[in-house]
Order: structure tokens, then C-alpha cells, then sequence
């Protein structure tokens, strides 16, 4: 890849309002894009349950395998979204451009290969999880249909990160919202046979999502190709694969990815320690982790944006404007998340009972929420110094931090609920002893780093930016 031509930038750097409506701008659409997401699991949650609970549990085995495969892909779209944000904040179009069309060809020339051999390995992967013959079927037939198509959603991301990095967040969320409504509604007429279509059941509703991905990465793959703000696939350029590229992107996304998948798989063996409390704290504990993502909406979307804006920064050499960048992104995040925290403390029964009516059940569920709730502004420096790490190319201390700090708190539940609260408030209360040392930890790590891109007294930065050769 060769370095764009650099003129001298005469323009003075951006006010803090201005900065702030960029924050702003970048953060809301990702929130919305997310918050879609989010309806769009539930509505496909209600739809497969109305088939019974042998549907409903055979696709939830197979999500847990795509959620893990995606986290492991989402290296692709970290890694690409951060170098095109630093070479389009530095004026550098054509190298974002390259950057932009070598992640669409490794992408493709992952994703096909992980196909052809996830394919094969479907009834392996479900048979991991023990269960019975009818369920694991349907297990098998989901995750195959799924896997058939797992590039296009590995492109979604990716393209949708580029978008972002270039300062572009509403066209993924439009993109998205039209991808949900196709999935909603193709879901449905394959499921229970509408539309004159055949009736597939369960599986029906994974055709569902490979058609809208389908139609999404083919809208997003058109506006890539055509560009946004100056960076664009298509005119000219090499197509052939570079290593090179290959080995920085991964170099920035595959710690993020690892991150996702210790996170993920945290989570998943907090299941065995709840359960054995009994099946209506375990039945709370669900329905706690669907009411308690809502206040991981505000976070994930300043997150990114503080990813997209300080890389952008960087990419200008103005580290300044990266630390006022951040420091915005962490107190918008902390006003969402920590409010959202307050109505969770007011009206935790109220948001359970909307699941389930059990009175014991709303009674678990609520003590969790409202432990957890108190957690939300540590978690809320996480989420925004997190992202604003990314941005300056360091995804390695996320990953150290984070990756420690959830099975720590695993560690910690399984210890709490064994010698001493033997309730479902008792697991979360891990979360919240955790919370603020991980905090902290972000805290001291982005102080040092963006301390290094600071002027020294010579004139130098201690540290550079990850460039582009």
C-alpha cells in the first residue's frame, strides 16, 4: 500500500462542542442499530417458542456456537475499522480506501473456507452440549443453514465498522433496521408456512436471517463500493490479498476478538453456578441478563464512537483532541448508563414481571437487577475507555484487563453463592465487588497511554500510531 501525499493542515483543530456533536452524531445511530438487534432477538425468541421448548432449546444451542464464531471473526472488522479510522483522520484516503478493500477480500477469503469446514463439524459442535436427540436435530439442521452463510455477516460487521471509522454511523443503522424487518417477516412465512411458502419450523427461522444478511451485506457492500466521505472499494486499487495488511489487522482485532470470546464464554459458566441454586433462579438469572443489556446500549455505542473519533485524532497527530474525545464519550456513557441504572434500582420488579409473572421468580430477578445496577458506572468507564484504547491501536490491555476481570467475577460468584449467599443477588454481587477495580484499571492504563502520544518537551511523541506501509 502506498502512503497518500500529506499537505500541511492548515485548519484549526475542532472546538469541544464540536467534538461533542461528533460524539453525539457517531453514538446515537450505533444505539439504535444495537437497540434493533436486541427487539430483533426477541421477536425471533417469540417466534421460535411458540413452536415448543424443543425448538427453542436446540436454537439456543446453536446461537451459543455462531455468537462464539462471530466474536472470533470480529477481529476482521476491530482491526479494519481502527487502521481506516487513524489514515482517514490523517488525510490518508487512498490507504483507507486499501485498507477498506482488503478487509472485504480477507473477509471473503476467511469466511468461505471457515464454511467449509464448519459445515461438517455441525453435529460435532452441538453434540458438545449433551442434549437430547429431538433437541440436538434441531441444533444441527439451525447452526448448518447458519454456518452456510456465516461470510455475509462477517462482512455486515466489518463494513459497518469502516462506516463508523469514516464518521458514517447512520447508514449501517438504516441498513440494519431494513435487514431486521426483512428477517421478521421472512422468519414468520417460513416458519409457520405463510405467503404460500413451506413450512420449515425451526430452521425456517434461520433462512430468515441468512436472507435478510443477505440482502444486508449486499446494500452495504453497494455503498462501500461507491464510499462514504472519500474512502471507498471500488476505481482503482490491487485486489490481490497482502499478508502484510492481513498481519496488521490482526495485530489490532485479534485481541479484541479473544476478549469477546473469554467474555462470552464467562458468561456462559456463570449457567452451572446459577443453576445450582435451582430452576426459578436460573429462569431470573435469563431474564436479569435481557433486562440488564438494555443498559449496554449506551455503552457499546460510545464506545465506538470514541474507537472511530480518537483513531481519527491519531490518525491527524492531534492526541489532544483523542484525550477530549474520550473524556466526552466516558461522561455521556456514564450519564446513559448510570440513569439507566436509577430506573433499574426504582423499577426492577415492574421490568421482570414484563418476562414472567412468578412471584418468586420477579423476586430473584429483581434482587439481581438491582445489584447489578449499581455496578452500571463502573462498567460504564470500561465500555468508553475500552473504546478510546482501541482507537489509539492498543486492544491488548481491553483484552488483559477485561478477559482477568470476568472470570474473576466467575471465580468470585462461584465462592459467594457456595459459602455464603446462596441466591441468584449473590452471583451478581461478583459483578459489583469487581466492578470498580476493573475501572481503575482502565482509568491508569488510558492515562498512560495517551500520555505517551502527548508532545514531549523536544518536540517528539513517545509513541506512534500504527502506520500504514
Amino acid at each position: 500500500m502506498h502512503s497518500d501525499t500529506l499537505s500541511v493542515d492548515i485548519t484549526p483543530p475542532p472546538s469541544r462542542a464540536q467534538l461533542e456533536k461528533r460524539v453525539l452524531r457517531l453514538a446515537w445511530p450505533v444505539i439504535g442499530e444495537n437497540l434493533l438487534q436486541t427487539m430483533l432477538g426477541v421477536v425471533d425468541t417469540i417466534l421460535v417458542a411458540s413452536l415448543g421448548a424443543v425448538a427453542l432449546a436446540g436454537v439456543g444451542a446453536a446461537l451459543q456456537v455462531i455468537f462464539v464464531t462471530t466474536a472470533a471473526l470480529s477481529a476482521l472488522s476491530v482491526g479494519v475499522a481502527v487502521l481506516v479510522a487513524q489514515a482517514y483522520g490523517g488525510g490518508r484516503l487512498a490507504a483507507a480506501s486499501a485498507v477498506a478493500r482488503q478487509g472485504l477480500l480477507w473477509s471473503i477469503l476467511i469466511g468461505l473456507p471457515l464454511t467449509a469446514i464448519g459445515l461438517p463439524l455441525t453435529p460435532t459442535l452441538i453434540g458438545l452440549f449433551g442434549l437430547a436427540t429431538d433437541v440436538s436435530q434441531v441444533g444441527i439442521d439451525y447452526l448448518a443453514v447458519t454456518m452456510s452463510t456465516i461470510t455475509t455477516l462477517t462482512m455486515m460487521y466489518l463494513i459497518g465498522g469502516v462506516l463508523r471509522g469514516v464518521g458514517d454511523s447512520r447508514t449501517p443503522m438504516l441498513i440494519t433496521a431494513f435487514a431486521n424487518v426483512v428477517n421478521v417477516i421472512a422468519s414468520a412465512a417460513l416458519i409457520f408456512g405463510w405467503l404460500g411458502l413451506p413450512a420449515l419450523g425451526a430452521v425456517g427461522s434461520a433462512w430468515g436471517s441468512v436472507i435478510a444478511r443477505l440482502i444486508g451485506a449486499a446494500m452495504l457492500v453497494w455503498v462501500l463500493w461507491y464510499g462514504r466521505n472519500g474512502v471507498r472499494a471500488g476505481g482503482d486499487g490491487a485486489w490481490w490479498p497482502r499478508i502484510s495488511v492481513l498481519r496488521d489487522v490482526l495485530r489490532i482485532g485479534m485481541p479484541a476478538a479473544i476478549e469477546e470470546v473469554l467474555v462470552i464464554g464467562a458468561i456462559a459458566s456463570l449457567t452451572p453456578v446459577v443453576a445450582t441454586l435451582g430452576t426459578v433462579p436460573l429462569a431470573a438469572h435469563r431474564v436479569a441478563i435481557n433486562v440488564l443489556s438494555l443498559s449496554f446500549l449506551p455503552g457499546i455505542g460510545f464506545g465506538l464512537a470514541a474507537t472511530a473519533l480518537v483513531g481519527q485524532a491519531i490518525g491527524a497527530q492531534r492526541p489532544a483532541e483523542a484525550s477530549t474525545v474520550a473524556m466526552i464519550a466516558l461522561r455521556w456513557t456514564i450519564l446513559w448508563m448510570g440513569g439507566l441504572g436509577v430506573l433499574f434500582l426504582i423499577f426492577a420488579e415492574g421490568l421482570v414481571s414484563i418476562f414472567n409473572s412468578d412471584p418468586q421468580l420477579v423476586a430473584d430477578g429483581a434482587a439481581a437487577v438491582r445489584v447489578v445496577a449499581l455496578t452500571q458506572p463502573a462498567w460504564a468507564l470500561t465500555f468508553a475507555l475500552g473504546g478510546a484504547l482501541r482507537g489509539l491501536g492498543d486492544t491488548l490491555s481491553p483484552l488483559a484487563i477485561s478477559g482477568t476481570a470476568i472470570w474473576v467475577c466467575v471465580a468470585l460468584a462461584l465462592v459467594i453463592v457456595t459459602w455464603w449467599a446462596p441466591a441468584l443477588w449473590g452471583v451478581w454481587l461478583a459483578f459489583l465487588i469487581v466492578g470498580p477495580f476493573e475501572a481503575a484499571m482502565f482509568w491508569r492504563k488510558w492515562r498512560q497511554r495517551i500520555a505517551g502520544f502527548m508532545p514531549k518537551p523536544n518536540g517528539t511523541n513517545s509513541s506512534v500510531s500504527p502506520s500504514l506501509h
